[in-house]
């Protein structure tokens, strides 16, 4: 799965095929297997909720509508196109997909723009049915036609990670007044179905005349709750409820989306923002920094009450967060050296002295969940893993990945000892106190590209570490839109990335780690792993037809990532962290993988009793 929710994020194009005559149903429809019609689909398994639902558990159906916030958005837009690599987007009118997820299971999705979906049993295909009363915002109706437009175009002229996560959608038709059909290519793949149902779908009159290649302020046509009621170009945005937006009763909607209005202001530095919270200019804070959250927050307004601080847990597989490699860099091409790199990472003295021993230290790219590498491997993992021996590096067989550790007391002197060993073993040595290529006296040294400054406090002292190691590192700090543009290119030589994962992985692994990504600008592959046993794995992990099966693809898929040693792994916290002005209610219990902020409401007595104690104080 790709996203949580049904956020943009890819589509697959190909031809739209001629309309066909309302209510004409051809026979290719059932050609391929008996259909049955399903309110709803589960990855694994049947949906939790039945086809008579009226709204997810974890929401407030009777959740007053009304009010505003104002929330916090950081660097700057020139766009309200986020379909394309170019520009920097910023929220704008709402766009909706066939299907939407619920937070509270692993990965099922129920109908939003379609009201019924056919799908046989082996899903070599899926077909949407749409509901009649979708309309777009000018008030005409959502069609089959937009559904393949939308593919269509994004795959012609999109970011190029459209045209990738579909690759197994041979085609699309036109099979009844309301009804559009997908046909899938290549082995089982059980998720096609569900990933189709997180297209975002365009309006194909509206985007017809404009040319979709190119930033525009202009804000786009939607069909969903918001439109953007105005902004101040690179500043802020704000977004207004649609008093007649067709889909306000939809079970997936109910209880949700409560908020009238909702503002973003932008920030250039994360201090400027935070002050902004403090002051009121900010009504809910998700906190990033460990250190500010048990050091910055001792207000008179927390003291009072009128601020609230919550600790959310977060069930969801936490995923790999650290400092990456660039492997297209000829310096990262050994693995022997990136290994040697991580060395220099004290993450023991980093989480003791400025995270106040809040952290909890990441190895695995499916952190916190049964999909992780644990141990050896054992059962179906080592089975999948055996064709691949000698083709892999042998640890994956016989020891546990972990991360080099500390005692926590800044003393490194034994880890850099092994890293010497490994970069000695990889054809390094020191010259002057400069660590240099023996064979040809070149210096090991790379930039660190940072988009956040206060990143820098826990880069600085493994810049100072690797500096005892004779390698010559620098960062830079760069504003938001030069260090996309930088990304997307691939230039740059490190960074910091996460790479979020969800309880059912599948086909965005490819865009993560797939070799036929890791040249293409705008891929998530930014590593540059080029790898064919990884691309097998991959494979596998995606036509996994059980959950049994999806969790010993997925482990060997991850082992495999943790001994390739592509990242300098940094951290998690198992749970949100949410501050905010003591003006909301929200259900009692969150969705068990959601924070649930969607469910938020403004309370008119919290809200009278806030501005009560503001006026007094």
């Amino acid at each position: 799965m790709l996203t949580r929710r049904a956020i943009l994020k890819t589509s697959l194009a190909f031809g739209a095929l001629p309309g066909l005559l309302p209510g004409f149903l051809p026979r290719t429809l059932h050609a391929q297997g008996a259909a049955k019609t399903v309110h709803a689909l589960a990855m694994h398994g049947d949906p939790k909720y039945g086809p008579d639902f009226t709204h997810f558990d974890y929401v407030n159906p009777d959740a007053p509508k009304g009010g505003a916030i104002k929330l916090a958005a950081f660097g700057t837009f020139d766009s309200f196109n986020p379909f394309i690599l170019r520009g920097s987007p910023a929220p704008s009118s709402s766009i909706e997909t066939l299907l939407a997820s619920s937070d509270d299971e692993a990965f099922t999705e129920y109908g939003l723009l379609a009201e019924s979906i056919d799908v046989p049993e082996d899903r070599s295909w899926v077909a949407f049915t749409l509901r009649p009363e979708a309309r777009w915002h000018d008030d005409k109706p959502v069609t089959v036609d937009d559904v393949i437009f939308s593919l269509s175009i994004l795959k012609e002229k999109g970011r190029p990670l459209y045209r990738i996560y579909y690759s197994s959608v041979k085609s699309a038709e036109q099979v009844g007044d309301r009804k559009v059909k997908f046909n899938f290519s290549g082995e089982v793949n059980r998720e096609l179905p569900l990933i189709i149902g997180q297209l975002p779908i365009l309006p194909k009159h509206y985007w017809e005349s404009r040319d979709f290649e190119k930033p525009t302020l202009e804000p786009p046509l939607g069909s969903g709750l918001r439109i953007l009621e105005s902004f101040d170009a690179g500043r802020s945005v704000t977004l207004r409820r649609r008093p007649d937006y067709w889909g306000a009763n939809l079970p997936v909607n109910v209880g949700q989306y409560n908020f009238d209005v909702i503002r973003y202001d932008y920030y250039r530095d994360i201090t400027v923002a935070f002050e902004a919270f403090k002051g009121g200019g900010i009504d809910r804070w998700m906190e990033n920094s460990s250190s500010r959250w048990s050091r910055n927050y001792d207000l008179p307004a927390v003291k009072d009450g009128r601020i609230i601080k919550i600790n959310i847990p977060d069930n969801n597989p936490q995923g790999m967060q650290g400092y990456i490699f660039n492997t297209r860099r000829p310096m990262f091409s050994d693995r022997r050296v990136r290994e040697a790199i991580g060395y220099a990472y004290d993450f023991e003295w980093t989480n003791k002295t400025l995270s106040d021993g809040q952290l909890v230290r990441t190895r695995s790219y499916f952190q916190g969940s049964e999909l992780a590498a644990n141990g050896i491997p054992t059962g179906e993992e080592l089975a999948i893993l055996e064709p691949f021996r000698g083709r892999v590096p042998e640890e994956v067989f016989t020891t546990e990945y972990q991360p080099p550790k500390t005692d926590g007391s800044g003393n490194i002197r034994s880890s850099l000892r092994e890293a010497v060993k490994l970069l000695k073993a990889a054809g390094w040595e020191v010259r002057d106190g400069t660590l240099v290529e023996a064979s040809t006296g070149k210096p090991l040294q790379f930039e660190i590209l940072l988009d956040d400054p206060f990143a820098q406090r826990s880069t600085e002292p493994f810049i100072q570490n690797l500096g005892r190691m004779g390698i010559k590192a620098s960062m830079r700090t760069v504003d938001s839109a030069q260090y996309q543009n930088r990304t997307d290119s691939f230039d740059f030589d490190m960074i910091i990335v996460r790479f979020g994962q969800t309880l059912s992985p599948g086909n965005e692994q490819r865009e993560f780690w797939g070799s036929a990504n890791a040249d293409r600008p705008g891929s998530q592959n930014l590593i540059g792993i080029k790898d064919p046993v990884v691309d097998e794995l991959i494979e596998l992990v995606i036509n996994a037809d059980s959950r049994e099966s999806l969790v010993a693809r997925t482990r060997a898929l991850d082992r495999v990532l943790q001994w390739g040693i592509y990242v300098v792994p940094q951290f998690h916290v198992p749970f949100y962290r949410v501050a905010y002005w003591n003006k909301f209610s929200f259900p009692p219990e969150p969705p068990k993988y959601g924070p649930g902020l969607d469910s938020w409401w403004l309370d008119p007595e919290k809200e009278a009793a806030l501005r009560g104690k503001q006026g007094s104080g």
